[in-house]
């Protein structure tokens, strides 16, 4: 009998392709099983020049639910490793998830269909662009288990999305953030019904790639840049750079000005 895939790619819509967290009965729970081939699928991605946009969900009624506590499967190449060091590299596997999604080419989008606990919240928060079901929620799970609720980059990248104290009372509660309050706090864009979560992340898809392929991957990796500048000048140096890079070496700019000009939607040849 073949094995069940804990990730799944389709490409159900165009230069799109939608990677879907495939163990529903677990929440889409971290395991080895799920995340190694998650992130080798990702990577594979970065290379196809057909896709333009990511979209990242789970299947069933969970987003990610972190760390899987009863079966968090086996990691690859551990023999001769004693227990400190199989963590080690555990950790590490993990960690390569989160800036793998970072370093991507195209801007990922995490449809947050449900819950979204402890390495599941760091999961969402590492795509460029959060939109959640009203069903979603979102949870610091690891204070709650007794252990630190940092992890994975959560306390670099919560407290840049909805602030130091917010992100300090979330992490130390461990309470529940709702989809609601996750849109007014700044943590994800949209709150929609859940059977039009995929549909208008499609919808942002399709608004994101008709604009040129260099200004949006610049743009994805200005913003990242953005919160390891050393100071707003080196960082509107790197800008610059970025913004002549395409003025120059493209038409795109002469074709946006015709376009307007004309009444028409542009279309870049990059």
């Amino acid at each position: 009998m073949p094995r069940m895939s804990f990730t799944e790619v389709s490409r159900p819509h165009p230069q799109v392709a939608l990677v879907t967290l495939n163990r529903p009965e677990r929440m889409n729970a971290m395991a080895f099983d799920v995340m190694i081939p998650f992130r080798d699928a990702l990577r594979e991605i970065g290379h196809d020049n057909d896709v333009r946009v990511v979209v990242v969900t789970g299947a069933g009624h969970g987003f990610c639910s972190g760390a899987d506590h009863e079966n968090p499967g086996t990691m690859p190449n551990i023999d001769g490793l004693t227990l400190p060091t199989i963590a080690l590299r555990s950790m590490e596997m993990l960690d390569e998830v989160i800036s793998t999604i970072r370093r991507l080419h195209q801007p990922v989008i995490a449809a947050v269909n449900g819950a979204a606990i402890g390495g599941g919240f760091c999961l969402a928060l590492a795509a460029d662009i959060r939109i959640a079901a009203n069903v979603g929620y979102f949870r610091a799970a690891g204070i709650n288990n007794g252990l630190t609720a940092a992890e994975l980059g959560l306390s670099f990248l919560l407290p840049r999305t909805v602030g130091q104290a917010r992100a300090a009372e979330i992490m130390l509660t461990g309470r529940d953030v709702d989809a609601h309050e996750a849109e007014r706090i700044g943590l994800v864009s949209q709150v929609v019904a859940l059977p039009d979560l995929l549909p208008t992340c499609f919808a942002l898809a399709d608004r994101i790639n008709g604009w040129g392929r260099p200004g949006v991957e610049l743009t994805k990796r200005a913003l990242w840049n953005s919160m390891d500048a050393g100071s707003m000048q080196s960082h509107m140096d790197a800008e610059g750079t970025a913004q002549l890079f395409v003025r120059i070496t493209t038409r795109n700019f002469e074709e946006a000005v015709a376009a307007r000009k004309e009444g028409r939607v542009p279309d870049f040849k990059d």
